[in-house]
């Protein structure tokens, strides 16, 4: 499903243009590192870095069940996936908010260990089984998709703040 691309000028230079949801979505699918932020059950933000794989219009990331990530995701699957460029003059911040589901498809989690191994190489092969990815080295990870609510784009060097509305 295509957004609702609106330009924020507020926060945006004059003259700039919104960022196509085409450029967003190339971003989201080769970024590699991404900032996940979660809500502990006492209302504490939690936020980790994590690897990330776009595929069906959504998000997808993995985590051990025993990880604090897991632990807010049992009360509060609200979150919000974070990519960009740490500079200020130039690249383009990625903010997506939606709620995290997990996937426990067999079918659809061997699609997405492929992709995971095809992104990121074969240190990162997941056997799929029982409702979730295994890896010798870091044995069980849930599996969560997050299809985007909203998004936000942040351009810098020409200062352009984008909001997607699904």
């Amino acid at each position: 499903m295509k957004p609702i691309t609106e330009l924020d000028a507020r926060f945006s230079a004059g003259g700039a243009a919104a960022t196509t949801w085409e450029e967003a979505a190339e971003l989201l699918e080769r970024a590699e590192v991404w900032w996940l932020s979660t809500v502990r059950r006492d209302g504490r933000p939690h936020v980790t870095p994590l690897l990330a794989v776009w595929q069906d219009g959504a998000l997808h990331f993995c985590t051990g069940p025993e990880e604090q990530k897991a632990r807010n995701l049992e009360a509060n699957r609200q979150v919000a996936l974070t990519t960009g460029a740490n500079t200020l003059r130039q690249g383009l911040d990625l903010v997506v908010e939606g709620v995290a589901e997990q996937v426990t498809d067999e079918g659809r989690l061997k699609a997405l260990a492929e992709a995971w191994e095809a992104k990121y190489g074969p240190d990162w092969h997941f056997d799929v089984h029982d409702g979730a990815f295994h890896n010798s080295a870091g044995g069980r990870a849930l599996v969560f998709e997050v299809a985007p609510a909203r998004a936000f784009g942040f351009r810098k060097g020409d200062y352009a703040q984008t909001r997607w509305r699904f």
